[in-house]
């Protein structure tokens, strides 16, 4: 059993700073790295990238709808091309930082609201799409199993990453709970670590109905910006090694 462990950093902005990610970047394989339409600043990407290359540790573009105020996490109706022009536009600017520092980019994945809504609205994911097929296509997309965006890239021939959430709460569906919810988001870092286990040993998480919804994914996210992010990721890491899984970043 293998398994990659990614998590959402490099979202500080300004005199904001959120999570720890020197921490963070410690414990998983891959970052996924903001990329200053939601969260993040030049200054904050190119330290990201600094301590991701300084651990050996994968950079991947979170890339966003052009929201700050709303921290990409509400839902925007952009058009195609627009969407599309403006994933390139992020994807460039970390691309820069992270050569800047010795690394480079060798993924993406839709943050927040971008990478709920291209789980089934086909302009937005084709604009995703589209953005990834124009700047280098060999990049693989990560994204929820099952969905529309990831259909896209493998019909356009880009690598399909399936994912799964650490530290999130799943309908019957296999969808992500709405943060708008209340126990979308799991604080419990043992509890966390055993679903993940669970996760990579027999392909099934536990829904918030008591159902079991089969997933197979290749990378699990802790986000960084969650209250105790670092102790979960050492839990979660811990509790997969001890039972025997290589963690080990999905590009290798």
């Amino acid at each position: 059993m293998r398994l990659d462990l990614n998590a959402d950093v490099g979202e500080s902005f300004g005199a904001w700073t959120l999570g720890d990610d020197a921490l963070v970047l410690d414990v998983v394989t891959s970052a996924n790295v903001a990329c200053g339409f939601h969260a993040g600043d030049s200054v904050t990407m190119r330290a990201t990238c600094r301590y991701a290359a300084e651990r050996d540790v994968v950079v991947g573009a979170q890339v966003a709808y052009r929201d700050l105020a709303g921290f990409g996490r509400r839902f925007m109706d952009v058009p195609r091309d627009e969407l599309a022009a403006d994933v390139i536009y992020q994807l460039g600017a970390l691309m820069a930082m992270a050569g800047a520092e010795g690394t480079r980019v060798a993924y993406v994945k839709p943050h927040g609201a971008l990478y709920n809504a291209v789980v089934h609205h086909e302009e937005q994911a084709r604009a995703v799409v589209d953005a990834v097929l124009a700047v280098d296509a060999s990049l693989p997309v990560v994204g929820l199993p099952g969905s529309l965006l990831l259909e896209l890239a493998t019909a356009a021939g880009l690598r399909a990453v399936t994912e799964a959430f650490a530290d999130r709460a799943y309908t019957p569906e296999g969808r992500l709970v709405p943060r708008t919810e209340g126990g979308a988001v799991l604080h419990d870092a043992d509890e966390v670590a055993a679903r993940v286990v669970r996760l990579a040993r027999d392909g099934v998480v536990t829904a918030v109905d008591g159902s079991l919804v089969e997933i197979r994914a290749d990378s699990v996210c802790i986000h960084g910006d969650t209250p105790g992010a670092v102790a979960m990721a050492r839990a979660v890491r811990t509790a997969l090694e001890a039972a025997g899984v290589e963690i080990r970043p999905f590009t290798g």
